[in-house]
């Protein structure tokens, strides 16, 4: 008996044309590059250099591939004041003025004024520092005091200059976190979420300094709360936020050497990452390094751009 059949060749392109349909109906969405900007910091003094093979990258619990660590790229620096602050401010100035005409040369300054939700650009990105200094002018105080830091940002934001993972973005925010717009009672400021999700779609981290606003920011939990949201704000863009109890501080010079000194150990992290379905999504990612005592800001959520 003939044992040998020979296999039917129709049969057999019907079931590899099955196999590959459905081969190429499971595979996962394509990884896309995902550039977030990380600040490494030590615990006392500068940190060591941060080497490429010194970074890992969770997204959940599964640890993915870093695919570039940069250090030393331009840096998109944006100053805003909030303009409800009291006059009494501009006595800063000098020491904010030694602050923008510091930084290195790949550093672009911008100033704006935050008033009626919106951002007054008084000066945009320039390299030219002693041009950006000249821009800075006393607040108007209690002419201002329909201001929202908030609403201010997120206008901003909305005209930041694209990235394309080519640059570092930060936004120095000087405000007493009150925002006179919406009444500024609530414990969290209904624009906050909002501002926090658009920075880390930007990538840009929201830098803040605590400096009350006069007597308009006089109630202890009005004051307790605005400080959370400035706090919030800083922590969920990768940032850090700066104040002195309730009081105003008798010098922001500390505060900017310490700026200086974040700014200068950035790097720029790109990792890929599963696409974020039809219209993107945010999601937590965690950076870790073994290198002793050294820890990283981050966002508290990266975008996930939409899957391709």
């Amino acid at each position: 008996m003939n044992t040998n059949v020979r296999p039917n060749p129709v049969r057999l392109l019907l079931v590899a044309s099955l196999l590959t349909f459905t081969s190429f109906t499971t595979l996962p969405a394509r990884a896309a590059d995902v550039t977030v900007t990380v600040t490494a910091a030590a615990k006392k003094g500068a940190p060591p250099p941060i080497k490429k093979e010194d970074v890992q990258v969770f997204q959940g619990k599964e640890r993915v591939q870093v695919a570039d660590w940069r250090h030393d790229g331009p840096l998109y620096l944006a100053i805003l004041i909030d303009d409800s602050l009291d006059t009494e401010a501009a006595s800063q100035w000098s020491d904010l003025r030694a602050f923008i005409n510091e930084q290195p040369e790949n550093t672009l300054v911008a100033v704006a004024y935050g008033r009626n939700g919106a951002a007054m650009v008084a000066q945009d990105f320039t390299q030219d520092h002693a041009l950006a200094a000249k821009a800075l002018r006393i607040p108007l105080g209690n002419l201002g005091a329909f201001s929202s830091p908030y609403l201010a940002l997120q206008d901003w934001l909305k005209r930041w200059p694209s990235s394309a993972g080519d640059h570092r973005s930060s936004i120095l925010l000087i405000s007493s976190g009150i925002d006179y717009f919406r009444g500024g009672f609530e414990p969290v400021d209904p624009d906050l979420d909002t501002t926090i999700e658009r920075a880390q779609k930007e990538n840009v981290n929201i830098w803040t300094i605590y400096y009350p606003s006069g007597h308009l920011s006089n109630g202890y939990f009005r004051v307790f709360n605005a400080q959370s949201n400035l706090s919030r704000l800083s922590e969920e863009t990768g940032a850090e936020s700066y104040y002195l109890s309730f009081d105003r501080p008798v010098t922001l010079k500390p505060y900017f050497d310490e700026l200086n000194l974040h700014f200068n150990n950035q790097y720029l992290l790109t990792f890929g990452a599963p696409g974020g379905g039809k219209k993107g999504k945010f999601e937590r990612v965690r950076v870790i390094t073994e290198v002793p005592n050294v820890q990283f800001l981050t966002p508290s959520e990266v975008f996930l751009p939409p899957s391709q």
